[in-house]
């Protein structure tokens, strides 16, 4: 496959620090408009309005690669209380996203727990939900225990299950919680990670089900249409109301098909990446996906 030449290039590309800095300098011009919402705040929130203005929500992810000490997942705390606040002055329909890392996970879980603290009680006087995405498998165990501590206190905190990862199953069933059920970016160990297309197919649909069979508010996160036909079937079957769960796709990947199913009456949440991070994100997307690789160059022939 084309990813096993691709995605190794494109890994070293999202680590390299002079690429790093060069994108920070030269912004989003460079070619990540497409797939990023912005490099700014007020870039970001220009994006948001204009999925608003067709019914689309967001959910803005507070981008953060590179923390290396606790002043640095301060920083990106720090950001994240901003983009609420923004959000809620410019009455954006919008929440927000962001891994456990980017606020010092790596450096101590203590850390990463004060820092969402921070940041879940801004969001809780806005009624503002928070989604904490899903990592590689070895930092798992930590960012669920890190989760299950902050949920006995808020109840505006979500977490992503990936359907690649075995363990998966167990941990819906252990949280009983508002998830975001994603098919996984991440690879690993045979004996970890579901290899398998067809397989991690039919977990996917596995969770998304077992979510909303247990009452949990479930974020349906995928462009894969089978998927997506298989969830409004479902739903429809169960009389599940479109109150319990939303659509969510990443900016930039099947715009029409985004707006096709808010005027079905859907909910739409678009991932919206956002921070001076762009350039490793961006890479890390090319990489999951060579595909990605022909929008980004139209996104960067149209700037």
């Amino acid at each position: 496959m084309i990813e096993k030449i691709t995605g190794p290039v494109f890994e070293y590309l999202a680590e390299d620090k002079r690429l790093i800095k060069l994108a920070r300098k030269i912004g989003l011009p460079l070619g990540g408009t497409f797939f990023v919402g912005g490099q700014t705040l007020d870039e970001t929130v220009g994006t948001v309005q204009t999925l608003n203005q067709d019914g689309r929500a967001a959910t803005i992810d507070c981008l953060g690669e590179f923390i290396e000490s606790e002043k640095d997942a301060i920083d990106i705390a720090d950001e994240c209380i901003k983009v609420i606040h923004r959000i809620s002055e410019d009455q954006l329909n919008a929440q927000v996203s962001l891994k456990l890392t980017s606020v010092g996970l790596r450096l101590n879980p203590e850390i990463a727990f004060a820092q969402m603290t921070r940041i879940l009680e801004t969001a809780e006087r806005f009624d503002m939900r928070v989604t904490i995405n899903m990592e590689e498998e070895a930092v798992c165990e930590s960012i669920i225990h890190v989760f299950e501590q902050l949920r006995t206190r808020f109840s505006n905190v979500g977490i992503a299950l990936q359907a690649n990862l075995y363990r998966s199953r167990f941990d819906l069933e252990r949280l009983q919680s508002t998830v975001r059920v994603v098919k996984g970016a991440y690879t690993g160990p045979a004996d970890i990670y579901i290899e398998r297309k067809e397989t991690v197919d039919a977990t996917y649909l596995q969770l998304v089900k077992q979510n909303l069979l247990q009452g949990c508010y479930t974020q349906v996160a995928t462009h894969d249409e089978d998927m997506i036909q298989e969830v409004i079937r479902f739903v429809h079957q169960q009389g599940i109301g479109f109150e319990q769960f939303e659509f969510q796709m990443l900016q930039g990947m099947r715009p029409n098909r985004q707006k096709e199913l808010v005027e079905e009456g859907f909910r739409v949440v678009i991932y919206v990446p956002h921070g001076v991070d762009w350039y490793t994100y961006l890479m890390k997307r090319l990489a999951e996906r060579p595909a990605n690789i022909v929008f980004t160059a139209i996104s960067m022939l149209r700037l």
